[in-house]
C-alpha cells in the first residue's frame, strides 16, 4: 500500500522503557515550513494506563523546521506556553537539531537510542509532505482523547491476558496440524468469542495482507506478529489496521461496497440485525460524509477524521476521574479503625438501613418466643408432663406457634389490603410494605419449623412414651386417650394423626414447588414430570392451602389433651385473616367481572414480547409504578399473572408489555398472535392488529383485569431525585413513571400559569382530571435519571414512541435517558467503532439513534453503576435520592451496596427499592 507509512506507532523509546506519547505530529507540513507537535511525556510513577485523560500539563510543544535535508528545533514550551528546562527535554531538543542528508546514520553512531527513535518519527513525518492533508485534528480535546482510547482489537474479557496465554492456545489447536494455525480458528486462538467469528476472519485477512501471507495458515512466528499489531497501545496502528480490514483490495481506498461490508460484519459481531438490514443505507450515509465530492472513495485521513471530530455521549459521563478524585477518599472502607469500632459502624449502619425490618421482625419473634414459653411453662405444671416429659411441652409450644403464623402468613398476600394501608394511611413510614413477599416467605419457613418440632415430638417421643408407661404412670392418661393403646398406629389413624399427615404431606409439596430451583424451571424433569416445574406447578399447588386449613381447624377441634371448647384456639387464630383474605379473593372476582376491558391495540415486538393495549374501566385509578393481574379465559379461566402497567395515569388506555418467559405468558403471546396480521408501513412491531370504530374487527380473546396494587416504584413522587433502572422488560413500570414526570411537570407548569393569569388549568383531553389536583401537592420530582439495560437491539422497539414522545415532550431536560444494550462491545472495541461513527453521524443528520431507533442515543455494554453513582452524588450533594430498580435478582446486591456505601460516606442519601421478577 502506498500510504502505509503515513501513520507510526506513538511511542518513545527511553533507554529500555517504552513510553506513549500523544500520537504523531500533527496538521499538514510543506517543505521549509515550521511546525509545532505536541508530546505526551508521562511521569514514570502514574499510571500510563490508556484510561488516564491527558491534560495539557502533560503535554510538550515542539516548534521545528523541516526541510529537505535537515530538521531544526525552534524552541521547546509546554502546552501553556512556559519556557521548557528539563533534562530530558533538552536532550531531546539537541537530537532534533542534527542536522544532513547522513542523519539516521549520524545518530546511529552518536545518539542514544532515545534521540534515534525521535529521529525516525520525524523522518515519518517528514514523509506526510508527499501527500497533501485533508485537516488539522486537535488530539489534546476530550473527544479526540476518547478517541485514541479507542479501536482496541483486545478487550480485558476475550484475549488481554496477554501473549502467554495466546501461545498456549495456540499450541493446544495447532497440535494435529504440525504447529500451524488455520484462519477459522484465529479468533478462538486470540480470544475473540464466537459472535465475533466473521470479525476475526476479516482481522486476519487484513494482518495477513499487510504481512504478505497467503494461504490461509499461520505459525508461531507469524502470529505473534499479527499479535504484537493488535495489541499495540498505538492509536495510528489500530487506526492503520482497522482500514485494512476494510480496504480489502489493499489499494489504500476504502470503496461503498467496502464500506457496506464493513458494517455487516461489525453489526454481525455487535448482534444487530436492524444494522444489518440497513447496510446499504448506512453506507451511503458514510460515503456522503467522508466523501463530499463523489470520488467514490475515502482515505485512512478520512476515516480519522471522523474518529476523531464525532463528539462521544461517554466522554461527559467519563468525568470518573473528577468524581474520583472528589469521591474516593470518603467511599475507602474503614480500614484504619479498629475491629471493635468497624463493628460498632457496621451496626449503626445496619440498623439505620434497616430500622423497618428489625422493629417488626422483633416483635415478630417476640410474640413468638412469649407464645412458645407460655405454653411450654402450661403443660410442664399438667399431669401428662409425668408421662411425655419435656417432649409434649416442645410440641404444645410449636403448635401455639403454629397457629399464629398459619395466621399470620395469608396478612402480607391481602394485596387489597396492604395497597389500601400504604395509600390512606401513613403506616408505610413505619411498616415496611414492600417486604410483604419477603415476610411471607420468612413465615412460611417459621411454619416448617415450627411442623418440624411439634410433629418429631409426638411421633418420636411422645406416643412411644405412652406406649410404654406403666399401668400407674398411664393413669392420669385415661381420661384423654382411653385404654392404654398397644400399638404405635393407633395414634396415627386417629383422626389428629390423619390430619396430620395430609397436612404437611400438602404443605411440602407447596413448599417444594414454590421455590426458585421449581418456580422459575431451574430443575428439568422428563414429560410428563415436566408439569411439575414452573409458575403454573407453583400457582395451582399453593391453592392447596384451601384443603390444608379445612384440616388445621379439625386438626385443632379433636385435641387429645386439651377438652373445653374455648382452650382449643386454633379457629380463633384464623378467623379473621381467613376472613379477610376470603373477601378480598371475592372482591377480586367481582371487581374483574364488572370492569371489563376492551382491547384496543395489540402488537408483537422483537424478545417475545406483547403489549395490550385496553380501555381503562370508570373509576379505574392508578399510580405510576403500580401493578394489576390480568387473566385471560382462553389461556386458563382461573390463573390470574401480574404485570406492571406501562401507561401513565394521565393516559385514557390502560397497557401492559409481557415477555413470554413461561408457559402461560407463551400461550397468551399465542392466542393473540393468531388475531394478528403484520404491521402495515408507519406502524411498530412484528405483528399487529388494532381495533377500529366501525370496521371489521379481530376477534380478540376476553381479558379480565384486576388492580391496581402498590409496588415499590409508585412512591417515586417522593423524592426530588430519582434513579430509575430497568433491566429488560424491568423497564416496565419506570416507562410509566417517566411519561408520568412528564405530565405533571406540564401539569404544574399551566397551575403556575394559570395563577399567573388567573384562570382555572383544564385538564387535557382524555386525561385523569385528578393530576392537577394533586401534582401541586404529592409532586415533588425536579429530576429523573433513567437507565435501562437490554441485550438485545429489537427490545428498544417496546418503548419506542414512548422514548420518542418523552424526548419531545421533557422540554426543561427533567428526565436524561440512557439506553444501554449489552450486545454492543463497549465503546473503544474496534469491534463497535463503526457503529459508533454510524451513530454520530445519524444523529446528527436525522436525530434518530441507529441502535435504538429513538431520538434517545444508546450506550453499549454494561454501565458503570459506581461511576452512575458518583455523578448523581455530585450534582445533587445533601439530596434525598429515590433508586428504585426493577428487574432479575442478579443487579438487586450491587446496585443496593453501592446506594448504602453512598449514603454512608457522602452528603447524598440513597433510598434503594426493587422489584424482582
Amino acid at each position: 500500500m502506498h500510504n502505509q507509512h503515513n501513520y507510526h506507532s506513538d511511542t518513545e523509546v527511553v533507554g529500555s522503557d517504552r513510553t506513549s506519547f500523544s500520537g504523531p505530529l500533527s496538521g499538514p507540513l510543506k517543505r521549509g515550513g515550521r511546525k509545532s507537535a505536541r508530546f505526551h511525556l508521562p511521569d514514570n510513577s502514574s499510571n500510563t494506563s490508556s484510561s488516564t485523560t491527558i491534560s495539557n500539563d502533560d503535554m510538550v510543544e515542539i516548534t521545528i523546521d523541516v526541510r529537505d535535508d535537515s530538521v531544526a528545533v525552534h524552541s521547546v514550551k509546554t502546552a501553556t506556553g512556559a519556557d521548557v528546562e528539563d533534562p530530558e527535554l533538552a536532550l531531546l531538543a539537541r537530537g532534533l537539531e542534527k542536522k544532513s542528508s547522513s542523519f539516521s546514520a549520524t545518530l546511529a553512531r552518536n545518539a542514544s537510542s532515545r534521540i534515534r527513535q525521535v529521529s525516525q518519527e520525524l523522518k515519518k513525518l517528514a514523509s506526510f509532505t508527499k501527500k497533501p492533508q485533508r485537516g488539522k485534528f486537535d488530539r489534546t480535546k476530550s473527544a479526540a482523547t476518547h478517541a485514541l482510547r479507542g479501536l482496541k482489537f483486545i478487550s480485558k474479557t476475550d484475549g488481554g491476558a496477554g501473549w502467554g496465554v495466546v501461545e498456549k492456545r495456540f499450541d493446544e489447536l495447532t497440535a494435529s496440524t504440525n504447529g500451524l494455525l488455520t484462519r477459522a480458528q484465529f479468533g478462538e486462538c486470540i480470544g475473540m468469542n464466537k459472535e465475533s467469528k466473521d470479525f476475526a476472519l476479516e482481522l486476519f485477512d487484513a494482518l495477513s495482507r499487510r504481512h504478505n501471507i497467503s494461504g490461509g495458515l499461520v505459525n508461531k512466528a507469524q502470529l505473534k506478529e499479527f499479535w504484537d499489531r493488535i495489541s499495540d497501545q498505538s492509536f495510528d496502528t489500530r487506526l492503520q489496521t482497522f482500514f485494512d480490514m476494510v480496504d480489502k483490495d489493499a489499494d489504500g481506498r476504502i470503496t461503498e461496497d467496502e464500506v457496506r461490508e464493513i458494517i455487516a460484519s461489525s453489526a454481525s459481531a455487535n448482534k444487530l440485525s436492524n444494522i444489518q438490514k440497513q447496510a446499504d443505507e448506512y453506507a451511503a450515509l458514510i460515503m456522503e460524509e467522508l466523501d463530499p465530492n463523489n470520488v467514490g472513495y475515502i482515505m485512512i485521513e478520512d476515516l480519522e477524521m471522523l474518529l476523531l471530530q464525532a463528539p462521544s455521549h461517554s466522554v461527559h459521563i467519563g468525568e470518573s476521574k473528577v468524581l474520583s478524585q472528589m469521591l474516593s477518599q470518603r467511599l475507602k472502607p474503614m480500614s484504619d479503625f479498629g475491629p471493635l469500632r468497624r463493628w460498632y459502624e457496621d451496626f449503626k449502619y445496619f440498623l439505620l438501613d434497616n430500622w423497618q425490618r428489625v422493629w417488626v421482625m422483633a416483635l415478630w419473634i417476640g410474640v413468638m418466643a412469649g407464645l412458645f414459653t407460655y405454653k411450654y411453662i402450661q403443660y410442664k405444671n399438667k399431669a401428662a408432663f409425668d408421662v411425655m416429659g419435656h417432649c409434649v411441652c416442645m410440641a404444645k409450644g410449636a403448635a401455639e406457634t403454629l397457629k399464629l403464623n398459619m395466621a399470620l402468613i395469608l396478612l402480607p398476600v391481602c394485596r387489597n389490603t396492604i395497597t389500601w394501608l400504604r395509600n390512606k394511611t401513613r403506616l408505610g413510614v413505619a411498616v415496611p410494605f414492600d417486604d410483604n413477599l419477603n415476610f411471607h416467605k420468612i413465615i412460611a419457613i417459621a411454619i416448617a419449623i415450627g411442623v418440624g418440632i411439634h410433629g418429631i415430638s409426638h411421633l418420636a417421643c411422645d406416643f412411644p412414651r405412652l406406649l410404654h408407661a406403666t399401668p400407674d404412670e398411664y393413669e392420669p392418661m385415661e381420661k384423654y386417650f382411653g385404654d392404654q393403646p398397644t400399638s404405635y398406629w393407633w395414634f396415627v389413624k386417629g383422626v389428629e394423626g390423619v390430619t396430620g399427615i395430609i397436612m404437611v404431606v400438602l404443605m411440602a409439596i407447596a413448599f417444594t414447588l414454590a421455590s426458585p430451583w421449581f418456580r422459575r424451571n431451574k430443575v428439568q424433569f422428563p414429560k410428563p414430570f415436566n408439569k411439575l416445574t414452573g409458575f403454573n406447578a407453583f400457582w395451582y399447588s399453593h391453592h392447596l392451602f384451601v384443603i390444608v386449613y379445612t384440616l388445621l381447624v379439625v386438626h385443632g377441634i379433636k385435641l387429645y389433651l386439651t377438652k373445653e371448647w374455648e382452650k382449643k384456639t386454633t379457629w380463633m387464630y384464623l378467623a379473621v385473616p381467613v376472613i379477610l383474605y376470603a373477601s378480598e379473593r371475592l372482591l377480586r372476582a367481582f371487581r374483574s367481572s364488572i370492569k371489563p376491558v376492551q382491547i384496543l391495540k395489540v402488537a408483537v415486538y422483537p424478545g417475545n414480547v406483547l403489549s395490550l393495549h385496553m380501555s381503562k374501566p370508570q373509576g379505574f385509578r392508578y399510580k405510576s409504578g403500580q401493578y394489576m393481574f390480568v387473566n385471560c379465559a382462553a389461556v386458563s379461566p382461573f390463573e390470574w399473572h401480574p404485570f406492571s402497567i406501562t401507561s401513565s395515569p394521565g393516559d385514557d388506555y390502560l397497557s401492559v408489555h409481557i415477555r413470554t418467559l413461561g408457559d402461560w405468558t407463551r400461550q397468551l403471546k399465542t392466542v393473540f398472535s393468531e388475531v394478528c396480521q403484520p404491521p402495515p408501513n408507519g406502524k411498530s412491531g412484528l405483528l399487529r392488529a388494532d381495533f377500529m370504530q366501525g370496521q371489521n374487527n379481530p376477534n380478540f380473546p376476553r381479558v379480565l383485569i384486576d388492580g391496581p396494587y402498590g409496588a415499590p416504584a409508585q412512591d417515586y413522587k417522593k423524592y426530588d431525585v430519582v434513579l430509575l433502572v430497568g433491566l429488560g422488560i424491568g423497564a416496565t413500570p419506570m416507562i410509566s413513571i417517566v411519561k408520568d414526570i412528564v405530565n405533571n411537570m406540564r401539569a404544574v407548569e399551566e397551575e403556575a400559569s394559570s395563577l399567573e393569569h388567573g384562570t382555572n388549568p383544564s385538564p387535557p383531553n382524555n386525561s385523569n382530571p385528578g393530576i392537577h389536583k394533586r401534582s401541586g401537592n404529592n409532586f415533588k420530582t425536579r429530576r429523573a435519571y433513567f437507565y435501562w439495560v437490554t441485550r438485545e437491539q429489537g427490545s428498544f422497539d417496546w418503548f419506542k414512541g414512548i422514548m420518542d414522545e418523552v424526548a419531545e415532550m421533557d422540554q426543561q431536560e427533567v428526565i436524561e435517558m440512557h439506553n444501554y444494550c449489552t450486545s454492543v462491545y463497549e465503546e473503544g472495541d474496534a469491534r463497535s467503532a463503526l457503529i459508533t461513527m454510524l451513530q454520530s453521524l445519524n444523529h446528527a443528520k436525522n436525530g434518530v439513534d441507529v441502535v435504538s431507533g429513538t431520538r434517545v442515543k444508546s450506550h453499549f455494554a454494561k454501565p458503570n453503576w459506581r461511576n452512575v453513582y458518583k455523578r448523581i452524588a455530585i450534582n445533587h450533594p445533601n439530596s434525598k435520592i429515590g433508586v428504585f430498580y426493577c428487574g432479575a435478582p442478579a443487579l438487586t446486591k450491587e446496585l443496593k451496596q453501592l446506594a448504602l456505601d453512598f449514603s454512608h460516606k457522602t452528603s447524598t442519601k440513597f433510598d434503594f427499592h426493587k422489584e424482582n421478577f
